[in-house]
């Protein structure tokens, strides 16, 4: 169960509603009015941005489940805010709520260019692709302020080493130049995430993210330049997204997307309470139902967790879902592959005074 709301806070823009406790916390605090509380004007709550200075920025997976065995997040928690994010758990290890925690408490890492560069400088370094965008988005708001991605593109073009990306924010076309650079070397590519085409239903579930519009002119920008972009439908929410499936892979594939992939609503951890209480607030009338149909893709729970499974779902519900988008995407003549990106030029950039190569 879910805590309650702080009566004083104004939450304009935000997906979740309250901040329950992440699952290590071995305490729990709750609200108690002693009767002496002076009624007061609610407060906006306003997003906090904390400083890392991490030693190392290049993130290490084995999991089976994804095509990248490396990632970088510039930051951790998101103020997009969107109510189904798989990440917010991962705000549990900081000691703070996977809740409103997750998109008012943001940590940056203004750094992580020079510390990305230190460590592609290693002699035990292996290049194979970064992926970005894999946890939370580095495009959020907060970058439009702090500009760490551009850093990171540079040193990732001058090593000549290949980056793909997931994001939602409209900040990634003030990037489009270092993204075309890339491309142009056949080391970059961009996945758009365009979860519905209904503005009103994103702003519920995304508060603080682009409206699809944007999100569609981010990928015939992107394209224009010779980006290669992915339109990624996730999550499909049956009921309330599902239906945009065909609609949202025809107006990307006019933007210009030239690949797309799909993924079911997944609900790990802490997310899943957050979720409900959301469908309880926004959908009342269509939550049981929502939950049960989530429920079948899911073996009857929340959540299914194994590998193999977690990305795709199960049974008649999930397998119908994925021959509409199959069928869809090759209707519309999107590519079943990405083309591979090239890690043959990979090397230290010339520095002044560096002996120039006979060949």
């Amino acid at each position: 169960m879910l805590p309650p709301r702080n009566p004083d806070e104004d939450l304009k823009a935000r997906g979740a509603d309250t901040r329950p406790p992440g699952r290590f916390e071995p305490l729990r605090a709750e609200r108690e009015s002693d009767g002496w509380d002076i009624p007061e004007d609610q407060r906006p709550l306003r997003t906090e941005i904390a400083v890392e200075r991490p030693r190392s920025i290049i993130n290490r997976n084995s999991s089976p489940d994804v095509p990248f065995d490396r990632s970088i997040n510039p930051y951790r928690g998101c103020e997009h805010g969107c109510i189904y994010c798989f990440a917010r758990p991962s705000h549990s290890y900081l000691g703070l709520s996977p809740g409103l925690d997750f998109e008012t408490k943001i940590t940056a890492k203004p750094d992580a260019a020079q510390v990305l560069e230190r460590e592609l400088a290693r002699p035990s370094y292996r290049c194979a692709p970064i992926a970005m965008g894999t946890n939370t988005d580095p495009y959020q708001p907060a970058e439009s302020r702090l500009a760490i991605m551009p850093g990171i593109l540079r040193v990732l073009s001058d090593w000549n080493h290949p980056v793909t990306l997931v994001t939602r924010g409209h900040a990634v076309l003030r990037d489009v130049h270092l993204w075309a650079e890339l491309a142009a070397k056949r080391m970059a590519f961009v996945g758009v995430s365009v979860t519905t085409l209904d503005a009103p239903l994103a702003r519920a579930l995304e508060p603080r993210a682009p409206p699809p519009a944007t999100r569609l002119r981010m990928i015939r920008e992107l394209a224009a330049a010779g980006v290669p972009v992915r339109v990624m439908v996730a999550p499909v929410i049956p009921v309330l997204t599902e239906p945009d499936i065909e609609a949202i892979l025809t107006a990307a594939r006019e933007a210009g997307a030239t690949n797309a992939s799909m993924i079911p609503l997944r609900l790990p951890y802490e997310v899943a309470p957050l979720f409900r209480d959301w469908l309880d607030r926004h959908h009342p009338g269509k939550a049981a139902y929502i939950m049960r149909r989530v429920q079948s893709m899911r073996g009857g729970r929340d959540n299914d967790p194994r590998f193999g499974h977690r990305m795709r779902g199960q049974g008649i519900e999930a397998d119908l879902m994925h021959q509409r988008f199959k069928m869809a995407r090759r209707r519309l003549g999107y590519h079943s592959e990405s083309a591979p990106l090239d890690c043959s030029r990979f090397g230290p950039p010339p520095r002044a005074g560096d002996q120039l190569s006979l060949f």
